[in-house]
């Protein structure tokens, strides 16, 4: 009997993530200030697309107080990866409280382990 190696790492991205980095008290304000900071990295300040967007990591450990405000700044945050023609905004270091609520709000069930070794990271 043989067995065939795959060719590459099946766990590696082919291109470098984009990393934005949440921290602090994220208010329904911050939504749209956060958006355009993800479009900027997208982007870049000419606001044209430079070929195919990688995954997105985003880390939230730093958040304080997770809410709503919140999870509608990752849901945004993850459709705008979407539109990009990315593949995934993946959540690191993501806290109890935002994993409740994400599971609360339905979103928990369409995230998967950003890295199947860490139990605290989540992609949307």
């Amino acid at each position: 009997m043989s067995f065939g190696f795959r060719a590459g790492l099946s766990h590696v991205d082919a291109m470098t993530p984009i990393e934005l980095v949440v921290s602090g008290r994220v208010t329904r304000a911050d939504v749209s200030r956060l958006c355009a900071q993800l479009e900027t990295l997208l982007y870049g300040p000419a606001g044209d697309a430079s070929g195919p967007v990688p995954a997105v990591d985003c880390d939230v450990g730093g958040v304080v107080r997770p809410d709503l405000a919140l999870v509608e700044a990752l849901a945004r945050l993850g459709l705008i990866v979407r539109r990009a023609g990315g593949r995934e905004l993946r959540l690191r270091n993501v806290p109890p409280e935002l994993r409740t609520l994400l599971d609360l709000t339905g979103l928990g069930e369409v995230l998967g382990p950003a890295d199947p070794g860490r139990a605290r990271d989540q992609a949307v």
